[in-house]
């Protein structure tokens, strides 16, 4: 995977190929999705991302650029939700949580130690559970959100 993602490497290690791959998959697929569906959705759809707080945080061991992906994933909801809503009256919002068992996590490896770190750290000291994740994608996605955009 010399060209791929490099999430096991620290950022400092990380290929400018394993950068832009990570770039890629986590920030401008959310772009290239947007650009085919937006213009077939009805006015007052919404999209929705999913990021992580490592945007916000350090997790040692959670590299190859992505928490750099995520922030800049975070950064593009903001410009496309004012893009989208002026010209199409879609919504964009980005979902942002802490660490989630997930296939996605045990892939990156050390999830357990994300976990742990999160929950040491958060106000709440709670497991997140996808299902919490669904719901707020579901408040989001409803007409109950009908005015909130550009949100992580």
């Amino acid at each position: 995977m010399k060209h791929g993602l490099q999430v096991t490497k620290s950022l400092i290690d990380t290929s400018r190929n394993g950068y832009l791959a990570a770039i890629s998959a986590s920030s401008y697929s959310f772009i290239s999705l947007l650009q085919y569906f937006v213009p077939m959705m009805n006015p007052g759809g919404a999209t929705i991302s999913l990021s992580c707080n490592a945007s916000e945080r350090v997790y040692p061991g959670y590299g190859g650029g992505m928490s750099s992906a995520k922030a800049a994933l975070e950064s593009d909801t903001r410009v496309l939700a004012f893009e989208t809503g002026r010209k199409y009256g879609i919504r964009v919002n980005t979902i942002s949580a802490g660490p989630l068992k997930s296939r996605a996590a045990k892939a990156i490896g050390h999830v357990e130690k994300f976990i742990d770190y999160s929950f040491e750290n958060a106000p709440l000291q709670k497991e997140l559970f996808a299902e919490e994740v669904g719901n707020a994608a579901a408040f989001l996605a409803s007409p109950l959100a009908s005015a909130i955009t550009g949100t992580v």
